[in-house]
């Protein structure tokens, strides 16, 4: 009975409501990490495949060693064929890294152990992967040998290149040959240079070495100079952009020095040009007349010049390089700026980079992006990668381009660089002489190219310490032009 009267009193009361668990900012914070992790995973995965020769280049990245264990190296080849590298098995089982051309393309081809250079570096990762097909490795696997690398064929042309080394001969300096309409590199020598073969057993004694040589630094990408009157074309260009392209009303006297205060420029020499025009200012390379134009451009037509010129800023290349430096702010002396308008002070140029502006010259004012690398093929010649030319960007206008040009062609008709006069074709250049010390002493620089109506290739020389561009870099200039218009 009495059980009965408690359940008829729980009867009675009133059940209370369950509380609902408020669900709806959980889900929303789960989605929104849900979507960061996705998002994260996106980024991730992209920038790895953007960016694969980066990371596997990488010196901590244990992937390049599982890919050496398995492929051997593959070949770097000319832009006919030639090989410049390729791997064999040495006497002790190991994969040996061979150069045929030896010294010759030692610093663009560049070397594959104690680290890496050249084009060895920048092909990596096409080089040490194997693209041939399951059939072809099932062949080397029943041989015992591993994968064949991967073909790399450069832009490189060996008779330009041997061309060149040889016209240096025994001195120090760089040269750079390249397609002005494309932005190939033909050629690119530097000395000192080195025998990629032996680089193991010199390394050593070469990073020991104190004399100054420097046998492994690229000297046409890495090396940096003052470019003497070679720098006179920016200057002109910078007074054609401040004086919209006229320039018919510049006269100056020359007597072999330009005073301002207690600055002096002298002409190469102390040589007297007397009264000069803007182009023969140019073509006779008079440094008190560039002084003194370079006096008269504003600072800031003059600093937009340098940095449209990519000076003190990244340049498109995929080897190392070092940029090139050149300042002028509100605050730069008038005698530093005179400096400056003839490439001497604190300026400093790499070749290559003088050879991308003359090139931007010789392509009516655009810049084709250098490259090295034509194609990547298998084994079974299946085509894994190529390379067309690309525009970097435009350095100038068409007209600016026109005035400088035969400007250049005057520097060949009636100035410094005379000894390219009256050929078989039409040159068009600009030579320089760069002190780099208080004894005056100075590297030899040219700087051009051919036919000048209609350019096919764009040459850039520095001898060092070798004097007059003139008497220097002007005839090897012509060796390299003769090499690649057939003239005997």
């Amino acid at each position: 009975m009495k059980m009965r009267e408690e359940l008829d009193r729980d009867k009675g009361k009133e059940k209370k409501p369950k509380k609902k668990i408020k669900s709806y900012p959980i889900l929303v914070i789960s989605g929104f990490y849900i979507v960061l992790f996705a998002a994260m995973l996106f980024y991730i995965a992209r920038y790895s495949y953007v960016n694969r020769q980066t990371l596997m280049n990488n010196n901590y990245n244990k992937r390049q060693q599982i890919l050496l264990a398995q492929n051997s190296r593959g070949k770097i080849l000319s832009r006919n064929g030639d090989v410049l590298a390729y791997t064999e098995e040495g006497s002790d089982g190991k994969d040996k890294r061979v150069y045929p051309y030896g010294k010759e393309f030692a610093h663009v081809v560049g070397y594959a152990s104690n680290g890496k250079a050249g084009i060895e570096a920048s092909a990596n990762y096409y080089l040490i992967n194997s693209g041939a097909e399951l059939a072809t490795k099932v062949k080397f696997d029943a041989e015992g040998h591993k994968y064949p690398g991967d073909t790399v064929t450069t832009t490189l042309d060996v008779t330009l290149q041997e061309v060149a080394y040889n016209a240096l001969s025994a001195r120090k300096g760089a040269i750079i040959v390249s397609n002005p309409k494309t932005g190939e590199i033909l050629a690119m020598v530097s000395k000192p240079d080195f025998d990629p073969n032996y680089i193991a057993q010199e390394w050593d004694k070469m990073l020991a070495d104190d004399s100054g040589d420097a046998q492994l630094l690229n000297r046409a990408t890495q090396g940096l100079y003052p470019p003497g009157s070679t720098f006179k074309i920016i200057t002109a260009l910078a007074y054609l952009r401040d004086n919209n392209n006229d320039y018919s009303g510049y006269k100056y006297s020359c007597n072999g020095k330009f005073k301002d205060g207690e600055d002096v420029i002298s002409c190469y020499h102390g040589e007297n040009h007397g009264g000069v025009d803007f182009i023969t200012s140019f073509a006779k390379s008079c440094n008190t007349s560039f002084a003194n134009i370079g006096l008269s451009v504003s600072q800031k037509t003059f600093n937009q010049t340098l940095e449209e010129l990519m000076f003190n800023s990244e340049l498109p290349l995929s080897i190392a390089y070092t940029k090139s430096s050149a300042t002028y702010d509100q605050d730069t002396p008038r005698g530093e700026i005179m400096q400056l308008s003839i490439g001497q002070g604190t300026t400093g140029m790499s070749p290559i980079h003088l050879n991308m502006i003359t090139c931007a010259i010789a392509n009516g004012g655009v810049l084709m992006k250098p490259y090295l690398v034509q194609s990547v093929t298998t084994e079974d010649k299946k085509t894994v990668a190529s390379f067309e030319p690309e525009t970097y960007k435009r350095l100038m206008t068409k007209e600016e381009t026109d005035i400088l040009t035969s400007m250049m062609v005057a520097v060949v008709e009636k100035g410094t660089a005379s000894k390219l006069k009256g050929l078989s074709y039409t040159a068009a250049g600009k030579t320089g002489s760069a002190e780099f010390n208080s004894n005056s002493d100075s590297h030899a620089w040219f700087t051009g190219f051919a036919p000048a109506d209609d350019p096919e290739i764009c040459v850039t020389i520095i001898v060092e310490n070798a004097g007059s561009g003139g008497s220097y870099a002007v005839p090897i200039a012509k060796r390299i032009f003769d090499a690649y218009f057939g003239v005997e």
